[in-house]
């Protein structure tokens, strides 16, 4: 495999039982590493199963963990249990993320603070329990799903974009951080991804956003697995603090 074979490698992915967190995880567990993730709550417990078997399929070992990313104490819980299965966790991967999408006028104060609860909070509850066993490594990448949307804005998603322009500044706040323990903190920042999340989405903005993305084709989940393997890997050992774009050209 090269410099992308992760064979002995601890990865630890939020929100994994679908989407791009299970692409993610399907791409580390194809080139050897022992996967862990976590999924919300008990609607979501077949999804993960899937994953993990998916994960065994190809050969590799899967844990899966019933822990919201909102909750330090599971989080905490999921950690501990990690490090006494796998002795450590080289990898973090902040993937899961909501939306709920209005007008800011018609938005709810509960809807406001539930994306920024899950998507913002949650990667700074999960980032900060794994850093302290990085730290005892003295290695470690960080990888966080930011969007586009946090580096440009969207009408109607004004805590969406808020909690991913966070994750971001978030980022750059780590890497400078934990940079001289050889610890690397990037994000990358979706365009449009045809996932579940994505399926909703009215035909005629499906149709607008493939008008304005040069690379005439939607986004793959795929395509942002490979961009995390790549900033997981050693190739990518001396980049910390960046924003890695994988949207086709949209916000060109």
């Amino acid at each position: 495999m090269g410099d992308l074979d992760f064979s002995g490698k601890t990865v630890l992915i939020t929100g994994a039982q679908r989407g791009i967190g299970r692409e993610v995880a399907l791409a580390f567990a194809a080139r050897g590493a022992r996967i862990f993730f976590n999924y919300p709550n008990q609607e979501e417990e077949l999804s993960a199963i899937e994953t993990v078997t998916l994960i065994e399929k190809l050969g590799a070992e899967a844990t899966k963990y019933k822990a919201d990313v909102r909750n330090t104490f599971e989080i905490d819980d999921m950690v501990t249990d990690i490090i006494q299965q796998s002795k450590h966790i080289d990898i973090l991967i902040n993937n899961a993320g909501v939306t709920k999408d209005n007008l800011l006028v018609k938005m709810t104060e509960e809807d406001w603070k539930f994306v920024l609860d899950v998507n913002l909070n949650g990667v700074f509850n999960c980032t900060k329990r794994v850093v302290k066993e990085m730290m005892q490594k003295r290695q470690g990448r960080i990888v966080s799903i930011a969007s586009v949307m946090g580096l440009s804005g969207n009408a109607g998603q004004s805590n969406y974009a808020a909690s991913k322009a966070g994750i971001i500044a978030f980022t750059k706040s780590v890497a400078k951080e934990f940079g001289s323990r050889n610890i690397t903190a990037n994000c990358v920042a979706p365009g449009y991804i045809e996932t579940k999340m994505t399926e909703a989405l009215p035909e005629e903005f499906k149709k607008t956003f493939l008008e304005k993305v040069f690379i005439k084709r939607y986004g793959q989940a795929r395509d942002i697995a490979n961009a995390v393997l790549f900033l997981s890997s050693d190739m990518a050992g001396y980049i910390t603090g960046q924003v890695v774009v994988v949207d086709g050209g949209l916000i060109l």
